[in-house]
């Protein structure tokens, strides 16, 4: 008995150790594919990275250059980043300064163009400010709008703001976007998922952070918001499109990771006669 207490404690000193020491930084790239129905057009690639936290541990501006770095690598036609670009109150971590995320985001390229949404950070921060802040740095925000992407087959890309801080309007995100055109949708909290339109291609969230602890048949122990946990990570199910809830990049709260990694996500949409 008194050896296997001693191993017990060695695993879970080892997780603990892994967890905040290790896996909070070990940065992977998520590579999806996805058959689209409503998608005519040429396949694309589509780049998405969630909740930077510029400033938590491990997710300072080292690890945020190392994102734009992969980011850029991919030759992605579109990339998104659905929002929580600061950070507050995340137990030793050291928020960066707004210009300096921004001037690093600024090197982000695509054809297609780079769009991001605000999350509930950058709204208990200051949501105006982080706009300007992007915009300047080149990335156009969609906060319940929608603009028609530079595509030779009509595509949309709608932004639903954030559902924690009660700037979610899911309709008027939608409203402007015409009734057959197909469409991509950016959003921070998956807590909206249930109100997508059919003919949406596909729609990324993050702000779960994936639940940042998820253990074996448990999945994540805690999920911020209105999602149930099964919308923690991965694709909802029975979402009326094809929703992806990313684990993002940094952290909030505890600078912990347990079986969720940090990560960015690639996904290659295919017109279904080309899957």
């Amino acid at each position: 008995m008194k050896r296997l207490r001693w191993i017990v404690r060695l695993t879970v000193l080892a997780a603990v150790v892994w967890s905040v020491g290790f896996e909070p930084g070990w940065l992977q790239q998520r590579e999806l594919t996805l058959t689209a129905p409503g998608w005519r057009g040429p396949p694309l690639t589509l780049a998405v990275a969630a909740d930077l936290h510029t400033g938590a541990p491990h997710a300072g501006l080292p690890m945020l250059r190392q994102v734009v770095d992969r980011l850029n690598a991919s030759h992605a036609d579109l990339i998104l980043l659905p929002g929580d670009f600061v950070i507050q109150g995340v137990l030793g971590g050291e928020p960066a300064a707004l210009a300096d995320i921004a001037s690093e985001l600024a090197r982000l390229k695509a054809p297609l163009g780079v769009f991001a949404s605000l999350g509930n950070h950058d709204w208990w921060y200051d949501g105006e400010a982080v706009r300007q802040a992007l915009q300047q740095a080149g990335i156009t925000v969609l906060e319940n709008a929608a603009v028609p992407l530079p595509t030779a087959q009509t595509l949309w890309l709608a932004g639903i703001g954030d559902d924690m801080t009660d700037h979610a309007q899911p309709t008027q995100a939608f409203a402007q976007i015409p009734a057959a055109a197909p469409l991509i949708v950016i959003m921070h909290d998956p807590a909206n998922a249930t109100m997508l339109p059919a003919r949406a291609l596909v729609a990324f969230a993050g702000h779960t952070h994936g639940g940042q602890v998820r253990l074996p048949l448990v999945g994540a122990l805690v999920v911020p918001g209105r999602s149930p946990r099964q919308h923690a990570y991965g694709w909802i199910p029975g979402a009326p499109a094809p929703t992806f809830v990313t684990a993002g990049v940094g952290t909030s709260m505890l600078p912990i990771r347990f079986n969720c990694p940090p990560e960015i996500v690639i996904l290659r949409l295919y017109p279904e006669q080309q899957a």
